[in-house]
């Protein structure tokens, strides 16, 4: 197991080398510029921003710097945030993306195995019905819906949540974001757990153990729930990476100072080295929770073996 980790992470080290540097020559080949405006500045004052960026040089020197600085763990200085480097940005913001994006999984991973799990003990009844469609309309009805619906109802019209601003994490700001964010990933493995819950009901070991006189809470739990999890262990790898590392429309609808609202204020303000450092931390985060994830496939299924 120890050599399959290590082998994983040293054959990641490739995979982050291409992320990085097709990211890097993909934001350069795009037109424009981070301090391009409306009212272009005036050459010296536009000259001395490219020197103190270092984007008075080639391309590849560019690469190169930016590389070195990286590997220093150096995302460098903001273009568009200057009075904060981008290592600052993210040491704010980060830790708020994986404390939403946390909630969410957790929120997801039990209600979502819940109702799955009724579904598929219920199959074809009232309760199997309700909960497909309500996983139905989870997939369908995309965020950007969801988050001004419960805003306008809870927040506006109820006033009982507040409809925007993290509060310092406070439990009433953090509801609805939460909640919002969490409701597709409840679909998904609802309908995940459903659909491997019923074949593993119907499997021989599960049979044997009904022949053996064991309780439903049993049968269900210990012996049925285990296999019947693999399909959302493997689902939960880039779902976890999403997640924790912030939504784009969430935190941007809610005004969450995560990473994903950086994300799109360096996009749109051709921030190149605040995109950059989110597409690394986002690449890596997907790595590692995939890495997570095939662990704890092993440990689940004794059939797969890392030799």
């Amino acid at each position: 197991m120890v050599r399959y980790i290590l082998g994983r992470l040293l054959s990641a080290i490739p995979t982050l080398f291409l992320i990085i540097t097709i990211s890097f020559f993909l934001m350069r080949v795009a037109p424009g510029g981070p301090f391009d405006l409306e009212r272009p500045l005036e050459a010296k004052v536009m000259e001395n921003l490219n020197k103190m960026y270092n984007l008075d040089k080639s391309l590849w020197e560019q690469y190169i710097i930016y590389m070195k600085n990286v590997l220093q763990g150096d995302f460098g200085p903001s273009f568009f945030f200057r009075d904060f480097s981008i290592n600052e940005l993210f040491a704010q913001s980060l830790p708020i993306s994986i404390q939403l994006g946390l909630s969410a999984l957790t929120l997801a991973l039990i209600v979502g195995g819940i109702m799955g799990v009724s579904a598929a003990i219920k199959q074809n009844r009232g309760v199997d019905y309700a909960v497909m469609t309500a996983a139905t309309l989870g997939v369908t009805i995309p965020n950007f819906v969801v988050a001004p619906c419960l805003t306008l109802f809870l927040g506006v019209y109820l006033g009982w949540l507040p409809v925007g601003g993290w509060g310092g994490g406070a439990f009433v700001n953090v509801i609805l974001p939460v909640v919002t964010l969490a409701l597709p990933q409840i679909a998904v493995i609802a309908r995940l757990t459903r659909g491997s819950m019923i074949e593993a009901l119907r499997s021989n070991h599960v049979r044997t153990a009904r022949a053996y006189g064991l309780s439903g809470y049993t049968i269900i739990v210990v012996h049925a729930l285990r296999g019947a999890i693999l399909p959302v262990v493997s689902y939960m790898g880039p779902a976890a990476a999403a997640l924790l590392t912030g939504s784009v429309v969430i935190e941007t609808i809610f005004g969450i100072p995560g990473i994903g609202r950086y994300f799109v204020q360096g996009a749109l303000n051709r921030d190149y080295t605040l995109v950059m450092g989110t597409v690394v931390v986002v690449a890596c985060f997907v790595i590692i929770f995939n890495l997570i994830v095939d662990v704890l496939y092993a440990a689940l299924d004794p059939r797969v073996r890392f030799d």
